[in-house]
């Protein structure tokens, strides 16, 4: 990460923030990440990608045609021995190639519309498919903000590639050849002087090419910080009503906002810059036409109709150069973007799942975790020569102070993190040669900030078990005593509450968590702080809902509040990765240790209240 990195514009509030460090890097252009990016492409080989070549030849074939049968037969042959009948045909069949022209131009222009917007798709699909399925850690290192720009910004950034670019680019190539051809073949000496410009026309267009793929790189960051900060934003705006900032945060925006519009609009100049060079070089070669192609006819080595050919193809030679211009932009952008989307998916999740994995037919629960030693980073070490055992249908509770590893504990079970050392089982198994959706399957975990998504009460019960009928989610309600609240909402179950349920309390929401785990029917259950945030009579309900929970499953609890845990069959104290001390509450209130100190601490704090 990259820290304290300061963002700022004339005037504006200048923060302190935390960034994923990235930066614009000088590279070549990258043809094996072309190469994968046309690969998307292939579904669609069989199908829309020929009938989009075959209009697209069609075209060209129009174009190339027209101006032969223009100066060869209507000037130098029709007009020239005014043969108005001649003259008639060739008007009729130039419209008939106009016509097909323009059919087969809708026909390719259609296609690859529909062509480009599934490959995106499919791009989009497979990218979102891939980060769900990435490590915790993957998450740990990245704001939500920069992932959602790779998976909607960058994704889209390549849409014009797909729908017009590749197409457009292959069939500027073979334009450009064909003319280059004819034009030769017309006059091999008048060719070579108006195209004496493109050496010189080539040389500044490679001189441009990288300075403007670097700054449309810049513009792919400064894209990801300013949504960086817009998720950070939006989802913090309590806290910044609460403390007052809304001036400062927009203060802030507007610094963010502001480098945004700067790197953008400096790259959009640099890319424009291409344009008018090939204005410059269209003026040259047209006045060089004129004069030489004028030397040629009154010394009468050259036709009116030939020269006539020659000033179309000129035209027509320019306008194809000016588009690759554009399409270079494109593919600019686009190798910025894929950069960034390929980086995401060739990430590879530090969990790896081997592939002989097994799966559990009919997981017991009986949890061990035989001297497991665990890092995040190579700087602090937050569990060492942990050994544990919890047997089937048992609950066990983890307390300590914060940073004691009481988490660590839980995401090993869950296998969100593997261990640096020893091993975690499960009856038996190493987790490492299990499959990891078999495995988290049959474990739920319920946490202090329960996650409501937007939809109805309804499926935020189902979300645990999406195959479950409406009647099965009620019974699920009823039983950690949801059902009641339930109805007494608007729409009951049908009730559509938005992204992390505002309109529920923390007591509401927890009961619906629960409702959630007991539809899945886990055989370990992770309450972690599942009751922190509850108040003392909703706290009531919580534990008559988690006696109704936990029964006959393993259940791992993670509390600071000591009430909740007094019937756990084992307590098990932490500090700093390491185990105090354990035993039911009873045998520990009797050992006058750590858990001692913590519980009288708590009823101190609570007889003060």
């Amino acid at each position: 990460m990259a820290k304290h990195e300061k963002i700022s514009s004339e005037g504006a509030y200048t923060k302190r923030f935390y960034y994923p460090q990235e930066n614009a890097v000088e590279k070549p252009f990258n043809w094996s990440q072309m190469a994968r990016l046309l690969n998307y492409l292939k579904p669609y080989t069989k199908t829309l990608v020929p009938a989009a070549v075959v209009a697209m030849l069609v075209n060209m074939i129009v174009r190339l045609s027209v101006p032969i049968i223009i100066g060869q037969y209507v000037v130098d042959t029709a007009i020239a021995n005014r043969d108005i009948s001649l003259l008639t045909y060739l008007i009729i069949g130039i419209s008939v190639l106009y016509l097909a022209n323009f059919i087969a131009n809708r026909f390719r222009i259609r296609t690859v519309n529909v062509l480009g917007q599934r490959t995106i798709h499919d791009l989009r699909k497979e990218l979102f498919s891939h980060v769900q399925r990435l490590s915790h850690n993957f998450f740990d290192n990245r704001s939500a903000g920069s992932i959602l720009v790779r998976i909607l910004n960058d994704v889209n950034s390549l849409q014009e590639l797909f729908t017009n670019g590749i197409i457009n680019l292959l069939m500027d190539i073979i334009m450009l050849v064909g003319i280059i051809v004819i034009l030769f073949a017309l006059s091999p000496q008048l060719a070579l002087a108006v195209l004496v410009i493109l050496p010189i026309m080539f040389y500044i267009s490679t001189k441009l090419r990288r300075n403007i793929r670097h700054s449309w790189q810049d513009v792919r960051i400064q894209k990801s910080r300013l949504n960086s900060h817009l998720n950070e934003s939006i989802q913090g705006v309590r806290i910044t009503q609460s403390f007052v900032q809304e001036e400062e945060n927009t203060q802030y925006f507007k610094g963010v906002n502001g480098s945004n519009f700067e790197k953008e609009r400096l790259a959009m100049k640099k890319s424009a810059y291409f344009g008018p060079f090939v204005e410059m070089s269209n003026a040259i070669g047209t006045v060089i036409l004129i004069a030489y192609g004028s030397h040629l006819i009154i010394n009468g080595a050259f036709a009116i109709g030939t020269f006539v050919s020659f000033a179309f193809y000129l035209g027509m030679f320019w306008e194809p150069i000016s588009r690759l211009g554009q399409i270079y932009n494109q593919l600019l952008v686009a190798m910025a973007s894929s950069e960034r989307i390929f980086e995401f998916l060739d990430e590879q999740p530090n969990v790896e799942e081997k592939k002989n994995a097994k799966t559990f037919n009919d997981m017991q629960g009986h949890i061990a975790f035989d001297h497991v030693k665990f890092s995040y980073d190579d700087e602090r070490v937050a569990l060492h020569e942990i050994s544990i055992d919890i047997k089937p249908g048992s609950t066990v509770a983890l307390v300590g102070h914060t940073g004691s590893g009481k988490s660590t504990i839980a995401n090993l079970i869950s296998r969100f993190y593997d261990p640096t050392e020893g091993k975690v089982k499960i009856d038996g198994y190493d987790l490492r040669d299990m499959k990891v959706q078999n495995l988290r399957s049959n474990i739920s975990v319920v946490l202090q900030d329960t996650f409501i998504f937007s939809g109805s009460i309804m499926d935020n019960i189902r979300f645990g078990r999406p195959e479950a009928n409406d009647e099965e989610v009620i019974e699920s309600a009823k039983i950690v005593g949801a059902h009641e609240f339930i109805l007494r909402l608007a729409d009951g179950y049908d009730t559509e509450v938005e992204e992390r349920g505002n309109i529920l309390s923390a007591g509401e929401r927890q009961l619906l968590s629960f409702a959630r785990a007991l539809l899945a029917d886990p055989k370990i259950l992770i309450l972690d702080e599942a009751t922190a945030s509850i108040d003392t009579e909703a706290e009531m309900k919580i534990q008559e809902a988690l006696r109704k929970l936990l029964n006959g499953r393993t259940a791992i609890m993670i509390a600071h509040r000591l009430s909740t845990i007094r019937e756990a069959d084992n307590i098990i104290v932490l500090e700093n990765g390491r185990i105090l001390e354990q035993g039911n509450h009873d045998e520990l209130i009797e050992q006058e240790g750590e858990y001692y100190s913590l519980v009288k601490s708590q009823f101190e704090m609570l007889d003060e209240l």
